[in-house]
């Protein structure tokens, strides 16, 4: 059967959500892997990656249900809610490939001054301590302050800003595209009529 068909619409969307829960559980599950062993310590980082798993697996069961059972109700609010979130993504990939130098500078000195346990898993991980300048004192964890020759985080820090940022933006601007196409494939299927219900019933 052609793609344009009531068929291919339905297992079109029946993959896309997979691919959803598939995305969603793999957040999950590195979140949680990363505090478990303590790679990351603050709460509200993980909690952020796991609360953002969860949403995005809720919506990918409304959208496969939907699609499954053609049901009108939860294949139109899979379509807004879906659409509302490729609005934000596609709006904060923009943003992210966007930033000049002089921004991200501003962003990662407001971010590492936010939170202090965030702040200790990076010095932890690259072995600094402070951004600007080597601040040893009681809440440095890298392995540098017990010999005090330690480098401030912010020149390694913006280094791989800009990359990260790059990298961030891209994998947002696919997976927005990717459910622009889940709505343009709900509003296709939700308009298409099952060649196995009654010819006469409106769908």
């Amino acid at each position: 059967m052609v793609c344009g068909g009531f068929t291919c619409s339905k297992n079109s969307l029946c993959v896309l959500n997979l691919l959803y829960i598939l995305v969603s559980l793999l957040l999950i599950g590195i979140a949680a892997w990363g505090k478990t062993f303590g790679l990351v310590t603050s709460f509200s980082v993980v909690a952020g990656v796991i609360g953002v798993g969860i949403f995005l697996f809720l919506i990918a069961l409304i959208g496969l249900l939907g699609a499954i059972k053609h049901h009108q109700v939860l294949l139109f609010f899979y379509m807004i809610i879906l659409f509302m979130v490729f609005v934000v993504q596609f709006s904060i990939s923009c943003a992210s490939l966007a930033l000049n130098q002089n921004q991200q500078n501003h962003f990662l000195e407001v971010g590492w001054n936010k939170s202090v346990e965030t702040r200790g898993d990076v010095e932890g991980y690259l072995n600094c301590c402070g951004f600007n300048e080597v601040s040893l004192n009681e809440t440095c964890k890298a392995r540098c302050s017990a010999i005090s020759e330690c480098r401030p985080c912010g020149s390694t820090l913006k280094t791989y800003a800009g990359e990260v940022l790059r990298f961030v933006g891209g994998i947002g601007l696919f997976f927005s595209f990717t459910e622009i196409l889940g709505v343009w494939l709900t509003h296709r299927y939700r308009n298409q009529k099952d060649p196995r219900a009654n010819p006469s019933a409106f769908l």
